[in-house]
């Protein structure tokens, strides 16, 4: 899974990534800071359930702050976008390319209004963020809709003379965007549109199925950015009526980063996500009023940074991930003495036998049964797992 941090340049994109993952990138206020994507771990939120089995997990990879287990997601943070950009404007091509094997995207708009639709830096109000929320849309759809144009009589033409299924063709040509044969069909029957004669469907009809192809494999949520900002929630009011259809999180990725930093260095004690920080008398009186700004005008005020609820809520609602542990009926420790080591985050609807195959293949070939390790009772490989499941794979 990866999730794609996606916006216009300049509006916060590698501090909201930094403050995601602390890793060390460039951060600067002019557009096309970022030239290569970035790629790095960030962490979602999964209720740890070493207590539910009166045991303490010891994380192989993530940790575990007060109950709340971080495990480990891949993210990404690409060149910013420019309209035009699948004309080949700005960094353009390059930055759609980057996106193609992206799950869900992370849309960081600046709510406060203070970079232009080309990321140069203005006068907090000046701009308009619906403006950024719809030219990307636009910008993806006719990135889409060119894959699929190209060559298109050629391909309809081919498909009706050879008698194929236009929906497993169309699935296979785009299957680098992670487009499904499933996907495809359901797209052609909302558009009601005849699959025995693609060479009919029109320019038109291929933006829409653009726009649905879009929809079904780059789910987005944007994160309303900068929030600190005065100008910054009326406009995020606005855009929340403008776009019914989007979800919004108010975000300060700055915050978030301090917050962060300051916690690594031990000035402060804060959880990732958290509406709270506890100081500490290592701050100086500078860095306490600092602390004091942020606790007041972003965590009090909008219950949150935003930056770990944008990821969580990319994973589990947008995605619909679930969390499966490996876990035994017996004893939980591995060979090394670790409590619940791993956690493996898998798609909607994964079964028993799904999981096995994410642990090692080895476990596919010799599967004979799953245990639920909570209820004590055997399952079959086809059963559906559930969110935070504990499960122990029978072998041969």
């Amino acid at each position: 899974m990866l999730i794609g941090i996606v916006g216009k340049a300049n509006v916060g994109k590698s501090t909201f990534f930094k403050a995601t993952t602390l890793a060390d990138v460039l951060i600067a206020n002019y557009p096309f800071a970022t030239i290569d994507p970035n790629k790095g771990f960030g962490f979602v939120r999964v209720k740890d359930p070493g207590p539910d089995l009166g045991v303490v997990s010891t994380p192989r990879t993530g940790f575990i702050r007060d109950g709340t287990r971080f495990v480990p997601v891949e993210v990404m943070d690409v060149a910013g976008l420019v309209p035009g950009a699948h004309e080949g404007k700005g960094m353009g091509n390059k930055f759609l390319d980057d996106l193609r094997q992206a799950d869900a995207f992370l849309h960081i708009v600046d709510m406060s209004g203070s970079t232009n639709e080309k990321g140069e830096p203005r006068e907090p109000g000046t701009h308009d963020p619906a403006f950024d929320v719809r030219f990307l849309e636009v910008e993806l759809d006719m990135w889409i809709y060119s894959l699929i144009s190209k060559g298109w009589e050629k391909f309809a033409r081919q498909v009706q003379t050879e008698n194929k299924d236009a929906a497993r063709a169309l699935a296979k040509q785009l299957s680098g965007l992670k487009v499904t044969e499933e996907i495809v069909k359901d797209a052609i029957n909302t558009l009601k549109l005849d699959p025995t004669k693609p060479i009919n469907w029109g320019d038109e009809n291929l933006l829409k199925l653009s726009t649905i192809i879009r929809k079904k494999t780059k789910p987005m949520l944007i994160v309303a950015n900068k929030m600190d900002v005065a100008t910054a929630q009326e406009s995020l009011e606005r855009c929340k009526k403008e776009f019914p259809d989007y979800k919004f999180i108010p975000c300060c990725g700055e915050a978030e980063l301090a917050l962060k930093e300051a916690d690594h260095k031990g000035l402060i004690k804060y959880i990732p996500g958290s509406k709270t920080v506890e100081m500490t008398d290592k701050l100086n009186p500078a860095q306490k009023k600092a602390i004091e700004f942020i606790q007041k005008n972003v965590l009090e005020k909008y219950g949150g940074t935003g930056v770990q609820e944008a990821l969580d809520i990319a994973v589990f609602e947008l995605l619909k991930y679930i969390a499966i542990f490996p876990g035994s009926a017996g004893k939980q420790g591995d060979s090394q003495g670790r409590i619940l080591p791993d956690c493996f985050l898998l798609p909607p609807g994964s079964t028993a036998i799904d999981f096995a195959a994410k642990i090692h293949t080895d476990l596919v070939r010799d599967f004979v049964a799953a245990i639920d390790v909570r209820a004590k009772r055997k399952i079959g490989k086809e059963h559906p797992l559930k969110h935070r499941d504990i499960v122990e794979i029978k072998t041969s």
